[in-house]
């Protein structure tokens, strides 16, 4: 039962890392014709940039500095690309082409989608990466952001060279979770959802002691997500069979997870031979806004030694 409650809580700490913060009274926008689609962005075309995914959906993204490989960092569920913000810096200043975007619904991305799966969120991410001229991609995704950027794996290719999932993955290796066990977790959030999810940020998220402004911080951004992306998001997250993904990943997959719940490596190496885990002490669910000294120095080591193994 413990093993269980695990999984749910790792299921959910995948999830926050793909919705954006917009308003709740702002009506959709309407996607532009495809014929408006930009044409690839150029080597060191910095800034930010608009692109249709096939379905139309008007995903917006920010390049910042040049190199090989590119890293693109994918947010989770009811976050937006801005929490990506202490990583730009370091990442560029070693040389790597650094992308940040919003999913479909997030952001200044348009919400003009119906289905929203993971593997739609995958294909946006494909979308973004047929935009940039880099020869690699390192594909970094947070919490839900990293069931996301699995599945656009093999849709990309072989330009991707590795994976880094932060605080995720806790599932991989148990049997996904049944019909009935998704709707009895995606009721609260249906029935009310900003109390339901500044209840879960709040109480299931931090550790106690953390900084109480950012807590307040992180539970105001991620409730004030669409219920309407973010709903069928979550319970599209939680009936994700991971293990059917999974088999597809032939490209080596770092982890970086918070000591806030069991990460059992052993378990994930029988599916993912070419796992490595490292674990942040004291930290929350969002090891990237709490303490950026700490994850940036993993994260960096991560995606050198990725970029090494790949040459």
């Amino acid at each position: 039962m413990a093993e269980r409650r695990s999984a749910w809580v790792g299921a959910l700490l995948l999830l926050l890392a793909a919705c954006s913060r917009q308003p709740a009274s702002a009506p959709a926008a309407e996607a532009p014709p495809a014929t408006a689609a930009p044409a690839a962005a150029a080597p060191g075309a910095q800034g930010s940039h608009i692109v249709l995914t096939p379905d139309n959906v008007h995903l917006e993204y920010s390049i910042y500095g040049s190199g090989e490989p590119a890293v693109l960092l994918v947010h989770g569920w009811a976050e937006n690309s801005n929490y990506w913000q202490a990583q730009v810096e370091p990442l560029r200043a070693q040389h790597y082409t650094v992308v940040t975007l919003n999913l479909a619904g997030h952001g200044a991305s348009t919400n003009n989608r119906t289905d929203w799966s993971i593997a739609n969120y995958a294909s946006d991410v494909a979308t973004v990466a047929r935009q940039l001229p880099n020869k690699q991609l390192v594909l970094v995704g947070h919490s839900m952001g990293a069931a996301v950027v699995l599945g656009a794996t093999p849709l990309i290719g072989p330009r991707v060279i590795g994976i880094v999932a932060v605080e995720a993955l806790r599932s991989v290796g148990q049997p996904p979770l049944t019909a009935a066990e998704v709707e009895q977790r995606v009721a609260p959030f249906s029935a009310d959802f900003i109390g339901a999810t500044r209840k879960l940020v709040s109480e299931s998220l931090f550790e106690k002691g953390a900084d109480p402004v950012l807590v307040q911080k992180v539970s105001y951004d991620l409730s004030l997500a669409r219920p309407a992306v973010a709903v069928p998001s979550m319970r599209a997250l939680l009936s994700m069979d991971l293990a059917a993904v999974l088999t597809q990943i032939h490209v080596p997959v770092y982890a970086i997870n918070a000591d806030l719940a069991p990460t059992d490596a052993a378990r994930i190496k029988k599916s993912l031979p070419d796992f490595t885990l490292d674990v942040i002490s004291h930290s929350s669910h969002f090891p990237m806004l709490e303490d950026p000294s700490r994850f940036n120095a993993l994260l960096l080591k991560d995606v050198a030694a990725i970029s090494h193994n790949a040459h």
